[in-house]
């Protein structure tokens, strides 16, 4: 297996920064937007996009965390004990312009298993896609709002995020021969 660094902890920064402002920029009432982050690493991003926004506009948006381990349609296919996580969704969506945050855009399973638990938590008026980055290869019909990166990838080659948070650093590698 080969890395690359396609991008190092100041280009991540920049990314999240920029993701921040296309948030705002599209969004006229702020005060109704809610940050959700599908876990595992959407949720400190979701975390780190709270931080800036509130930076920005002084507003404290509330955020929580959505767990799709068993929305996923792959679910039973999968040979590991799933690591199940919590989701932390304590306020209500209706009305709510939702920000689903992930590390990653791939296949789009990931986010349909996001929104098919989402709906259990109310009636959005807007569900938006935050990723850091966007890797190609959709297998459904889903697209980023917000993409911090799009990053291009071939069979065999896949993208692995990296975030203080969980890994003790910001990268966003390219890893050839896996998948």
């Amino acid at each position: 297996m080969k890395e690359k660094v396609l991008m190092d902890e100041i280009a991540v920064e920049r990314s999240i920064t920029r993701l921040c402002h296309e948030i705002l920029e599209h969004n006229r009432t702020p005060e109704n937007i809610v940050l959700i982050g599908i876990h595992n690493r959407g949720v400190p991003l979701a975390a780190r996009i709270k931080l800036k926004i509130s930076e920005f506009i002084g507003i404290d948006l509330e955020q929580g965390s959505l767990d799709i381990t068993f929305h996923r349609d792959d679910f039973r296919e999968r040979l590991q004990v799933p690591e199940v996580k919590e989701t932390d969704i304590s306020f209500s969506l209706d009305g709510k312009v939702v920000i689903l945050v992930d590390d990653v855009l791939y296949s789009g399973r990931t986010v349909r298993a996001a929104l098919d638990e989402l709906n259990s938590f109310g009636r959005a008026a807007k569900v938006q896609l935050a990723v850091l980055v966007d890797r190609g290869h959709r297998e459904l019909p889903i697209k980023a709002d917000y993409v911090g990166k799009n990053i291009p990838t071939n069979d065999g080659e896949h993208v692995s995020v990296l975030l203080k948070e969980t890994d003790g650093n910001d990268n966003v590698l390219l890893i050839k021969g896996v998948e």
